[in-house]
């Protein structure tokens, strides 16, 4: 495993580079990755991010400037905040065996690329890209503005469980460059669209309660997102609403992603490993944000995904 100067000096030596995001791209995939090719183009190196199909609004402003055109073949491939080769988008997938560097903060990181560097204590992997860029030269204001989406999104605008001091030292380092965090702040975290507002009601008014009422299943069927014809941007970070309930420690989030496939996404507090329980079913994470895929049809899929928080809570109750 690679340390940061290491990682720093390796990237020195690449050229050509292509940047991988992973499927369902959020906030920090998509800033490391845009900050980590302005920084590399800083350095005189070509460098550019692989197309994502599934970008939504807020993120894709970050992303679209540093997208690789038609036809572009890399020398080498760096992935950001990836911890398994299997969150490859389809397009990525013809690089899993040839991630030059991977960069990544999840405790479940599997050390896919040909050289590695995670930092499982990380709040963001946006920590670990702006700890490599520094030492690659100063943080202006075009690589610190991608890195706050990164810091800010992945802990909930510093509001999430996983915040630390250094966190915070991060992101106090990238106001200081005169970035316009205020909007950031806006579109991400204070601006809900009409859809979104109608979605949210209906996921809460059929979300189901177990373990006395500690353990709470929303749902976001197709059928859903098609009635209110809602788009990906409106469904972006759903899985921060269950948390919100009152008394709630373990909220698992059901996204039907296509006809009987279920991405599962684990919202916990102490007393739940969400690591540990979406491992079961193949998938990984944090230890208080993890997520994994089902393919089954909606009460199996729910059957696998609460038998698999009581293996691993003894003493939950998931029949009430």
């Amino acid at each position: 495993m690679l340390t940061v100067s290491q990682a720093a000096e390796l990237l020195r030596t690449f050229d050509n580079v292509l940047i991988l995001t992973h499927v369902r791209p959020d906030g920090d995939t998509v800033g490391c990755a845009a900050a980590l090719c302005a920084g590399l183009r800083r350095l005189g190196k070509t460098a550019y991010l692989l197309p994502n199909p599934e970008l939504t609004d807020t993120t894709a402003p970050y992303f679209r400037p540093y997208e690789a055109p038609e036809g572009f073949t890399p020398d080498k491939v760096v992935s950001t905040d990836i911890a398994t080769a299997g969150l490859f988008p389809e397009n990525a997938k013809p690089y899993a065996e040839r991630v030059d560097l991977a960069i990544d903060h999840h405790p479940s990181f599997e050390s896919f690329g040909r050289e590695n560097i995670v930092r499982p204590e990380a709040a963001a992997c946006g920590e670990l890209i702006y700890d490599i860029l520094a030492q690659l030269g100063p943080i202006t204001a075009e690589l610190a503005l991608p890195l706050y989406v990164a810091v800010s999104t992945d802990t909930g605008c510093f509001a999430y469980a996983n915040t630390t001091a250094q966190t915070h030292a991060v992101a106090a380092a990238l106001l200081r460059t005169g970035i316009d965090y205020q909007t950031v702040n806006k579109v991400f975290f204070r601006t809900k669209s009409r859809k979104r507002m109608q979605l949210e009601a209906a996921i809460l008014n059929d979300c189901e309660f177990y373990d006395h009422d500690r353990v709470a299943v929303l749902s976001v069927p197709l059928s859903l997102m098609e009635r209110l014809q809602a788009t990906e941007t409106d469904a972006e970070d759903l899985s921060a609403l269950g948390p919100q309930i009152e008394g709630v420690d373990c909220a698992i989030t059901m996204r039907e992603l296509r006809p009987d496939v279920w991405k599962m996404s684990l919202r916990t507090g102490e007393r739940v490993n969400a690591t540990e329980v979406c491992r079961l079913l193949g998938g990984g994470g944090h230890a208080a944000a993890a997520g994994c895929t089902v393919e089954a049809p909606w009460a199996e899929a729910k059957r696998q995904i609460l038998a698999a928080v009581a293996q691993v809570v003894p003493d939950c109750r998931i029949d009430n």
